[in-house]
């Protein structure tokens, strides 16, 4: 039986001159897990590290045991990611596309690639959308096709790095409804606390450390103090 969840062993990492991770360690293995903080706590690094997109200058990232920044063909069956700027993730010209990389890259022959995308285009109501040109499409119909991507190629970890930002509430709660219904592990990057209130974990990043880390009713009202707090004086000397 292989190795389940999510192993951050020891990780130190600097960026910009800056260090953000001095012997991170954390072990996540329940099916919807938050990560939370403020603006420059690490979150966003971590979310490379988890997906692979980055290297720890020491340590080690493993998903369901795959070390995802050295071996890159099996992080690609491992675990996905959806960025908070569909832009940053889209490559090709339409929507088919698009859809079709992620399942070529696997190794998945053509004839099978496009069943699979003709499916997933079905399932969603969007059988039309093959052909479009990607350009022509709204901030939140990128990120559905981002969604749709990720999901072609089947991870056992779907990593959200605030993918829901700038949108309308609308189109928020749909795409949450689809997150919601996918049996993967989902670490979710966030500032939204409602999102993730139903959550079996959250995790308060401070500055590249564990500040808390437990479940979200009592680690949200505690992060929503210090916000509060924070947010009561006229000094900036934190940020």
């Amino acid at each position: 039986m292989g190795i389940s969840g999510i192993q951050i062993e020891a990780v130190t990492l600097s960026h910009g001159g800056r260090r953000l991770f001095d012997g991170l360690s954390l072990d996540l293995s329940e099916r919807r897990v938050a990560i939370i903080g403020r603006n420059g706590a690490g979150k966003t690094q971590l979310a490379r590290l988890l997906s692979g997109l980055g290297a720890p200058d020491a340590g080690s990232v493993r998903v369901h045991g795959v070390d995802v920044a050295r071996d890159r063909k099996a992080a690609l069956s491992t675990v996905g990611i959806l960025f908070q700027n569909p832009d940053h993730q889209i490559i090709f010209p339409t929507v088919e596309e698009e859809l079709t990389f992620g399942l070529r890259s696997q190794g998945h022959d053509a004839q099978a690639a496009a069943q699979a995308v003709a499916g997933m285009l079905h399932s969603f109501g969007r059988a039309d959308w093959a052909a479009r040109p990607v350009h022509e499409l709204s901030q939140g119909q990128r990120h559905l096709v981002c969604l749709m991507a990720v999901l072609l190629m089947a991870p056992r970890v779907i990593v959200l790095d605030e993918p829901f930002a700038g949108l309308d509430m609308a189109t928020t709660l749909r795409l949450t409804r689809h997150l919601d219904a996918v049996e993967q592990q989902l670490v979710h990057i966030t500032h939204d606390l409602e999102a993730v209130a139903g959550y079996d974990r959250v995790v308060w990043l401070d500055a590249g450390a564990v500040r808390a880390d437990g479940a979200p009713g009592q680690v949200i009202p505690a992060y929503r103090a210090e916000m509060a707090a924070l947010g009561g004086s006229d000094a900036f000397t934190d940020l």
